[in-house]
């Protein structure tokens, strides 16, 4: 229900009922303009009476007037109709703006909430060798550490700090967390002995 004051959002089955009497009121107009046409092409302004003022017989003059009267009324509505149009467009018009306008701010909004929602990384991947520990385990270029066993942003210094974890964790599964392509990624990752240097390549 519209309050007080207020008319009604427009629908589109409300434009297209306008659009179809529009159409109504094109159909009858031109049926008058038809009818003037018939008779003797009288149009609009034809005079009525003949040279000595005497009302014409050669034309229906009660189907003339009427068709007049008629045209004036019918273009009188069309004009109307025609108003009602254009408001009921814009007013769509806008509310497909607004409409697309609040999907837009409620994405933005979600992808600021999913942002924030995100850890805090310490430190980023920027090589991972081949056949190493980390790649067997999934670690990839540009990931971002978040965790890596025991370290996270409270207590991480420097690099000394993952060195540490990893001689301490030889041969053990360590809980790694990174952060790929705006989401959480969770690896276990074993640090051994293996062809190249170091526990991790």
């Amino acid at each position: 229900m519209a309050q007080d004051g207020q008319r009604p959002a427009v629908t589109m089955r409300d434009l297209e009922e306008l659009a179809r009497r529009k159409e109504a009121v094109e159909e009858q107009l031109k049926a008058c303009y038809e009818l003037l046409d018939s008779q003797k092409g009288v149009g609009l302004s034809g005079p009525l009476v003949d040279a000595e003022g005497y009302p014409r017989d050669d034309i229906d003059l009660y189907q003339v007037r009427t068709a007049r009267h008629n045209i004036i009324c019918l273009q009188n509505d069309h004009k109307a109709l025609m108003k009602q149009v254009e408001e009921a467009l814009q007013q769509l018009h806008a509310r497909e703006k607004e409409k697309h306008a609040r999907d837009e701010a409620e994405a933005q909004a979600e992808a600021m909430g999913h942002k924030q929602s995100l850890p805090q990384a310490f430190a980023r991947v920027n090589a991972v060798t081949p056949g190493s520990p980390a790649s067997i385990s999934g670690l990839q270029v540009d990931d971002e550490i978040v965790e890596f066993g025991s370290v996270n942003i409270n207590n991480f210094q420097n690099l000394q700090n993952i060195a540490t974890v990893l001689q301490h964790s030889q041969g053990s599964t360590l809980s790694v967390t990174v952060i790929r392509g705006g989401k959480k990624v969770y690896m276990g990752l074993t640090p051994k002995r293996w062809a190249g240097e170091g526990l991790l390549g």
